[in-house]
Order: C-alpha cells, then sequence, then structure tokens
C-alpha cells in the first residue's frame, strides 16, 4: 500500500469520527468480541512435534548487501515472495532481488520497475511500491505486477507487449543505499493509472520478459495476483475512502507468449476487500471452474467491524466473446463470529517493548493470498485474517473451504489460533499436496519484540486446530518506532520441486535496527519428500 493521500486520511478521519462508539480509539489494545467468536479459539498450542526449518535466510531488509549494492527502503515493507526450481525472487515495496535457493543472492537489488528499462510510459519512470511477484508452476514462469499509483498524463496509450532481456548491471559493492529514482510527475491531474505485468520467457528470472501495460480508471491499491488456468486475477482496493473494489483478469495464454493481450475489469460496490483464488499445484480445477473470489463482511469505513460472514464471487471469463464475461456474487458464507482486529486498517493496534508506538494489524482484510488447492474428490481454499481474541490481545482467524464439483462452497473447518497472551497478527497460509495447512504470521506484544512464527496442522488433527508445535522462524530484538505501518502483509509459497514445502517471509527487527529486516524460511511438515 502507497503512503495515504492527504484527501484519504480526512475521508478516515471523518469516517472514524461518525463510527466512534463502534470502534476502538487509536492506541488502545484490541477490545472485545462479538457473542460465539471465542467458541473456535484454539487457546492451547499444538502439542505435536513434525514442522521443520529446512532453510532460512535474511531477505532484502535493513542491512541488506547484494550483488546491486544496499537495499533502498520504504515502509512498510509489502513483502512478496515466489519460488522456483532454481531460484527464489522477493520484492519489498519498490525493491526487488533474486536469489538462489539457498539463499545466495544473485541479482539487485534494484528498483522494481528495473525489468521494464527500455520499455518507455509509466511502467518503466514511474517507481510505486506494492510489486508483487508469483511462480506459475503451470508453465514454469515468473509472474511480476507493479501497480503505478500516479496519475498518467492525458492522452498516453497503454503500450505492450514488448520482450526483452532483464538488464543486469556490473556488481557493486557500495553498502549506502542508492536514492530511488524519483517519481515522475504526471503532466495532467485527469488521467488514469496503469498496472504494469511482466512475465518471464522462460523459468529463468534473469532471462528474457513479456512486458504489458494495461489502463485502469481506478486507483490500483493492493494487487493481489492469482494464477488460474484461464487467466492471471488481479483484484485491487480503489483507495481508503472509497468501499468499492476493482477486479481485473488479464489474458495469460497470450502473455505466456508474448503475444498481444486483454485485461478485462469489474467494479464491486460495497465491498471491503477482495481476493482471488491463487492455485497452489499442478493438478487443475475442473475445466470451465470460475476463478472465486473471497472478501470479509462487515465495512471498516461505515463502523461495522463485526461480522459472522464471509462473502463470495465467481468470475467466469470468457475470452472468445467477452461480453459473456460474468462476476457473479456475494454469495454468504456463515462463519464464526468475528471482530476486525483492533476495528481494522491504520489502528495502532499491537504494543511494543519500551515505546508508546503500536503497530497496524490491517485486521479488515484477507489479505494474504487465498489458496486454492485441487483433490480427487474437491478443491479447498484455504484464508486467513487478523482478528481480536477474547484474551484482549489478536489472533490468527483461518479457515478451510469445501468447493464441490457441483459448485457448493461449505465450511470444513475454521478456527482462531490464539495460544497465549502474544498477538498474532498477519497470517499467511498455505497447503500442500498431502493436505496439510501451514500458516505463517507475526507475533509480539508489550514484552516480545515483534517478529515471526509458523503453526501447522495435519488432516489427522483434530477440525479447527493446528495441532503441531509452534517453530520461531525470527524473533524480533528491537521496536519499530517510525510509523505505525507493519509489514502490510505476509506471504507463502508452495515449493514447485516437491509441491510440499511451504516458503515463507516475514519482518522482525535485528537488535539497533531502526527498519524491517525480513526472514524467508521454508518449512516441511510431516509427510513431505
Amino acid at each position: 500500500m502507497p503512503h495515504i493521500p492527504l484527501f484519504a486520511l480526512v475521508a478516515l478521519a471523518a469516517s472514524a469520527s461518525a463510527a466512534a462508539a463502534q470502534q476502538p480509539p487509536s492506541g488502545t489494545v484490541a477490545s472485545g468480541v462479538p457473542a460465539g467468536s471465542a467458541a473456535v479459539e484454539q487457546t492451547r498450542p499444538g502439542a505435536a512435534h513434525g514442522i521443520r526449518l529446512v532453510r532460512q535466510f535474511d531477505g532484502l531488509g535493513e542491512g541488506f548487501v547484494g550483488p546491486h549494492g544496499a537495499v533502498t527502503l520504504r515502509n512498510p515493507s509489502d513483502n512478496s515472495l515466489a519460488v522456483g526450481r532454481r531460484h527464489v525472487v522477493q520484492t519489498v515495496n519498490s525493491q526487488w532481488a533474486v536469489f538462489r535457493r539457498d539463499g545466495t543472492p544473485g541479482y539487485g537489488p534494484l528498483p522494481t520497475n528495473a525489468v521494464f528499462a527500455g520499455f518507455g510510459g509509466p511502467c518503466e519512470t514511474m517507481l510505486s511500491g506494492d510489486a508483487v511477484v508469483r511462480y506459475d508452476q503451470l508453465a514454469e514462469r515468473w509472474l511480476l505486477v507493479l501497480p503505478i499509483f500516479r496519475r498518467v498524463p492525458g492522452g498516453h496509450t497503454a503500450t505492450g507487449p514488448r520482450t526483452a532481456l532483464l538488464r543486469v548491471p556490473p556488481p557493486s559493492a557500495d553498502r549506502v543505499p542508492r536514492p530511488l529514482p524519483p517519481r515522475a510527475a504526471p503532466d495532467s491531474a485527469t488521467g488514469g493509472y496503469a498496472m504494469c505485468y511482466a512475465v518471464s520467457a522462460t523459468s529463468d528470472p534473469l532471462g528474457a520478459w513479456h512486458r504489458y501495460e494495461f489502463a485502469r480508471p481506478l486507483f490500483p491499491d493492493y494487487p493481489r495476483p492469482a494464477v488460474w488456468p484461464d487467466g492471471y486475477y488481479v483484484p485491487t482496493s480503489t483507495g481508503d475512502d472509497v468501499v468499492e473494489k476493482h477486479v481485473c483478469v488479464a489474458e495469460r495464454a497470450r502473455m505466456l507468449r508474448g503475444e498481444p493481450a486483454r485485461e478485462l475489469c469489474r467494479i464491486v460496490p460495497g465491498v471491503n476487500f477482495l481476493n482471488t483464488a491463487d492455485l497452489d499445484g499442478r493438478r487443475l480445477p475442473p475445466a470451465g471452474t470460475p476463478n472465486l473470489v473471497l472478501a470479509t463482511g462487515g465495512t471498516q469505513l461505515a463502523g461495522n467491524v463485526d461480522s459472522d460472514e464471509l462473502q463470495l464471487w465467481r468470475f467466469a471469463v470468457n475470452w472468445q466473446d467477452t461480453a459473456r464475461t460474468q462476476l457473479t456474487g456475494p454469495e454468504r458464507i456463515p462463519v464464526a463470529p468475528y471482530r476486525y482486529l483492533c476495528g481494522g486498517q491504520l489502528t495502532s493496534c499491537v504494543p511494543q517493548p519500551g515505546t508508546d508506538r503500536r503497530l497496524d494489524a490491517q485486521g479488515d482484510k484477507l489479505m494474504p493470498r487465498l489458496v486454492y488447492r485441487q483433490f480427487a474428490g474437491h478443491a479447498s481454499l484455504v484464508a486467513a485474517h487478523s482478528i481480536n481474541s477474547s484474551r484482549g490481545t489478536g489472533g490468527v482467524r483461518w479457515y478451510e473451504l469445501r468447493y464441490a464439483a457441483s459448485g457448493t462452497m461449505t465450511v470444513h473447518q475454521q478456527g482462531t489460533f490464539t495460544p497465549d497472551s502474544l498477538y498474532r497478527w498477519l497470517p499467511s497460509a498455505a497447503m500442500d499436496r498431502l493436505g496439510n495447512i501451514g500458516i505463517g504470521y507475526s507475533v509480539g506484544d508489550a514484552h516480545t519484540f515483534p517478529g515471526q512464527r509458523f503453526a501447522g496442522r495435519a488432516p489427522r488433527h483434530p477440525l479447527g486446530t493446528l495441532g503441531f508445535r509452534e517453530v520461531v522462524l525470527a524473533n524480533g530484538a528491537a521496536a519499530q518506532q517510525t510509523t505505525l505501518r507493519w509489514e502490510d502483509y505476509t506471504q507463502t509459497a508452495i515449493d514447485p520441486v516437491d509441491d510440499c514445502t511451504i516458503w515463507y517471509v516475514g519482518d522482525y527487527l535485528p537488535a539497533g535496527a531502526t527498519s524491517y529486516a525480513t526472514r524467508i524460511g521454508a518449512f516441511r511438515l510431516p509427510g513431505c519428500r
């Protein structure tokens, strides 16, 4: 998410004032849960051993120096991670790097728009945050999505495709962060925005990329790319003061070949945040299955921070006759009641040791990847978000929804992981090919510096519980004092080599640090070979 513009802050303040009776004031702890919420809480830690941390290394963050020098950081980190057979690609806000799988950096850090060098237009010249990377396991390709947060000059025509080799600058030993390229000012205040796509031409992220620019009429905040057989689905927010969202699909098959492609978009009014189903594994959903789009209930701007539902849309694209493309919904999916952690986004929520600065929890959103996994007789959809717990802290609410070939969606299991008095928030989940679920998340409180942990479950564990013992990925050793924005999101990625190792990335601060570092870890649950 970019820095919040003045108009959005004014609108948020007005909305918050109108709903003050329903939202906790800034600077307070999580306040209360709706009746019935505690019924699905897991208040004891998992007891089973079995999660193995098989690899870990620091990614982009304070102190990181790669082949092209030191990283230049913007806050929040907007962590994104993708894993291929030979490489790991990470983005933080507006920087990216390519690692070998053992953690050795091989490219970067460089601005994310470096992949658009020579492309022209805003994709090359305007550097925004919220870059997101995915690995398309079906095609063995990389997908990099960059939103443009500044208005594009009036009269500009979107360009693409243009295929070019990634420009790899000579190595640099410079340990002083270089200034980021300036944000180019548009020559018009009335133009639209843009979404930039780069799809690797091969499985090598250091080779050639097909580049595309698509015009967007609405502000393209928080892109959440999802791989689906018939398209790359990318929903976005249209602003912090607007209760509507934008969901789009790009023509994946043509983009994989570097051919001219289209992007189709729909506006969804009255919704909090949208996330599209991202396919894990190589087993395909039944032919013609629409992409599944999910949101929490409630509306923070209206002061509605309690809900007992998830909302489902079905996005069915028709590339032969685009007029027949349909987005249908919402369908109400009843779930255990919940309250957004600390009332939602941009609230000073999670306490830290030694400072009055509290951290944001993004409690109004299904923020991380919405994970889809196809099995022989059903499909599982795994989602997670941050909610208040009955302990007065934050818990990880997670769901496994079952999607049948008939198109029916049911809640198979749900739980809120709150095994002690610590806050757990900003979760990201994944499901491996055996049906194990792994969830990474931030953890901290007034006595524990914010860090990263990972928990999980096997199909044999009681429904609604994370039965494996929690594993520490990174213990924080300092408080973040410069801003309330913490990460905005973490991310998981399934390893394409074995289809069961779960990679995860999140923030922490080492001792003496003034800004975030990131830790990348690979976790293997029992039965994974």
